[in-house]
């Protein structure tokens, strides 16, 4: 079956690209590579990239919440949860969504530690603590997930395995904790974790909280227009995807710098996603 094989980055829409790299490198240990197209970040395996908004490019929503449509944030793997709430809380212009710090979540949510919160820009942002984190030596060690706020699981589990991905679990999170955690009252969020076919992190989350506000979705230079950016093996597979994707596909596919062929469609909910193939050869 043709499908995506992973995600090769998170692309994310800033007010100034350049500030806003700063913040990811002094709060997160974010490292620069090379990139000719745009502010290329790295952390551990994972590539975050930052462009500018467009002249007509709406700020992020003041009043998106973890029940709006709107949501996504990706979670960022800390070793030492206090050393990396230390570290952000030196920095300026990132606001909180938990209260009360990070929270510790019950055995039935995963038992991670968490603290979620908005960068200046307004993306949402996770800060997560496995119970036995992974002894690397670093604070700061990766990107583990991408979580997108949906009105419909079965509908989007759907959609995502149309592409390829895999129902990999899931829970049902609620209690004083994750109330905390969201800043909002009487949570009960069923999240469905989803894998790619390369068993690779990022991997996709769907949050349905049950009281998702309906919204329109965010203009394409918009900064609430986050996009995940799935690696396809070739180009004909990325053909055969968007003419079986027909309904979601927003443009493309088209060739891009000589090098790749892309194209960009939203799920069921609106959210963003990006299918890159090499023009030849076997994706990286």
């Amino acid at each position: 079956m043709t499908s995506v094989r992973h995600i090769a980055r998170i692309h994310l829409i800033c007010s100034d690209a350049a500030r806003i790299a700063s913040f990811y490198q002094n709060a997160f240990d974010f490292v620069p590579s090379a990139s000719a197209r745009a502010v290329e970040l790295r952390l551990g395996d994972q590539t975050i990239v930052l462009t500018d908004s467009g002249p007509g490019g709406g700020r992020y929503p003041a009043d998106v919440d973890s029940a709006s449509l709107l949501f996504q944030h990706f979670a960022i793997v800390v070793g030492d949860m206090a050393a990396a709430f230390a570290q952000l809380s030196r920095q300026t212009g990132w606001t909180p969504i938990s209260t009360g710090g990070p929270q510790r979540l019950p055995a039935s949510s995963g038992g991670v530690t968490a603290f979620k919160f908005r960068d200046p820009d307004g993306h949402p942002l996770e800060l997560l603590a496995f119970p036995t984190p992974a002894r690397t030596g670093k604070i700061f060690q990766g990107i583990d997930h991408s979580a997108l706020s949906v009105a419909d699981t079965a509908r989007s589990v759907a959609f995502y395995q149309s592409l390829g991905l895999t129902v990999a679990g899931g829970s049902i999170n609620h209690g004083p904790e994750q109330d905390r955690l969201d800043g909002l009252s009487g949570v009960r969020v069923e999240v469905t974790p989803l894998a790619l076919p390369s068993h690779s992190s990022p991997h996709v989350e769907l949050l349905c909280y049950g009281r998702e506000r309906e919204s329109a979705p965010a203009a394409l230079d918009d900064i609430a227009s986050t996009r995940l950016v799935f690696a396809v093996e070739t180009k004909p597979d990325l053909h055969a995807l968007c003419i079986s994707h027909v309904d979601a596909l927003v443009s493309g596919p088209q060739e891009v710098g000589g090098h790749v062929v892309r194209a960009t469609m939203r799920d069921p909910d609106g959210h963003l996603i990006v299918l890159e193939a090499p023009m030849a050869g076997n994706a990286k």
